[in-house]
């Protein structure tokens, strides 16, 4: 599905965000990137989809080279990442349903997006939507009107509207509360596997990493210094990812009592969902 082999970004500054960087997701499933701030987390999922040109390296997705691309074929590329900001990114002055369709944009030719006319199947498909991420009777409401974690809810049904291959998520929850960051990784974690989408998701919070995801890389300096099962990250692997603290209240603590994943549907249940 994916792999990123011997990543490099180096700025014209002379900074090395990532330093050789090899990755590969090879099943659906949600891969948590962690680690202090400045290690290069960011930096990596935003060279998957080229928002940041990477310096040297390849990225493969699903065969296809993305570092080799021209303006034309990255457009068609990035059809295929949803992509879900910290800052949500929505037009303000825009419906939820709106902002919802704005996901189809590179589907729907331009006199009908101009037209606001989308096809049925896609506005079934937002309603739909709608109603997984709880935001079921909000389609007329203004994004501006909502709150961050309805704001966030939207994002993650647009990035799903795109029917992507993969899933790029760049610090969901850092905006929001404790609760609403708990009720948003849920979503993510159900909706990801129920559509068989790998995702990668960078991610400040470890107990929340380790609570939802299904695999753990940590970054440090721009280098992957873990990869690994979520109960693998000890005290001693959290002191390699962030240096000498006392990680013994931050290992397993996650509150949130919900700690068991859904479970992800096999590839012959997912193809028997789809008809």
């Amino acid at each position: 599905m994916l792999t990123i082999t011997d990543l490099v970004k180096q700025y014209p500054t002379g900074l090395k965000a990532l330093h050789g960087v090899n990755l590969s997701i090879d099943e659906p499933q949600v891969v948590a990137i962690i680690g202090p701030s400045g290690a290069g987390k960011s930096t990596l999922i935003r060279c998957i989809n080229r928002l940041v040109e990477p310096t040297t390296g390849s990225i493969i997705l699903d065969g296809t080279d993305v570092t080799k691309l021209g303006r034309r074929e990255l457009r068609r590329a990035r059809r295929r990442m949803g992509m879900i900001f910290q800052e949500y990114n929505l037009v303000e002055r825009l419906t939820v349903m709106e902002n919802l369709l704005s996901g189809r944009l590179g589907y729907v030719g331009f006199w009908r997006t101009f037209r606001r006319n989308y096809p049925p199947d896609d506005v079934q498909a937002a309603y739909q939507l709608l109603d997984r991420v709880g935001l079921e009777g909000y389609e007329n409401t203004r994004a501006d009107a909502l709150s961050g974690g309805q704001r966030q809810r939207v994002g993650i049904a647009r990035a799903l509207m795109q029917q992507p291959d993969l899933l790029l998520i760049d610090e969901p929850t850092a905006s929001l509360d404790p609760k609403t960051s708990r009720q948003i990784m849920r979503i993510i974690v159900k909706l990801a596997h129920e559509s068989g989408t790998p995702a990668l998701l960078n991610i400040h919070d470890v107990p929340l990493a380790q609570a939802h995801a299904d695999r753990v890389v940590g970054l440090a300096d721009g280098n992957i210094v873990f990869d690994g099962k979520p109960d693998e990250l000890t005290e001693e692997v959290l002191t390699q990812i962030y240096g000498e603290e006392d990680w013994s209240t931050t290992v397993g603590h996650d509150e949130d009592e919900t700690r068991k994943r859904p479970r992800r549907r096999t590839k012959l249940e997912r193809e028997a969902a789809a008809g």
